[in-house]
């Protein structure tokens, strides 16, 4: 069986992300969607969540199994069997990053290897950042994000907002 793993922080899934996915699941006997913990980023939603979204998103693409890790991925591509790293290029300017990390995971790991998908030219401008800067503006989102999760990014950026509210008496 042929397993790839495509990882990001996916903060939260966008349309370019599903995009991705739905090609690389077609490229693979399972795919699994690794949400990756990175320590130094404080996230929208927690690890936990996220899986929770992109599960909802992908319920529909069997071979599709979403996951998380702490570990670097080239550990997590070895526990897991796998052999593909899917990453996604928007630009020219992901690229030189990319093949950094390839080289790197690779010299980590020697029975991994990276596969590289450009992205859809709807998506080129698309990331998570930008989702979360629209959504505080009131941006209508189904351009950006799943309809599935729409509401959920709007109420969890609402909370974020408001933290000191969700704990206070009134």
């Amino acid at each position: 069986m042929k397993t790839a793993i495509y990882p990001g922080s996916f903060d939260p899934i966008t349309l370019g992300h599903l995009n991705i996915i739905k090609r690389a699941a077609r490229c693979f006997d399972k795919l699994i969607v690794c949400v990756m913990v990175n320590s130094q980023k404080n996230g929208l939603f927690t690890p936990e969540e996220r899986v929770e979204l992109i599960r909802k998103v992908v319920s529909q693409l069997p071979n599709v199994e979403v996951d998380a890790s702490s570990v670097l991925l080239a550990e997590y591509a070895r526990q897991r069997r796998a052999r593909v790293i899917v990453k996604g290029l928007r630009a020219v300017s992901d690229f030189e990053s990319e093949v950094q990390m390839a080289v790197v995971n690779r010299k980590l790991n020697p029975n991994v290897d990276t596969m590289f998908l450009p992205s859809n030219e709807k998506y080129t401008y698309l990331s998570s950042t930008v989702v979360k800067e629209m959504v505080r503006y009131g941006v209508e989102l189904s351009d950006f994000i799943p309809r599935e999760i729409i509401e959920d990014v709007k109420r969890k950026t609402v909370q974020k907002q408001r933290p000191e509210e969700n704990g206070r008496d009134s």
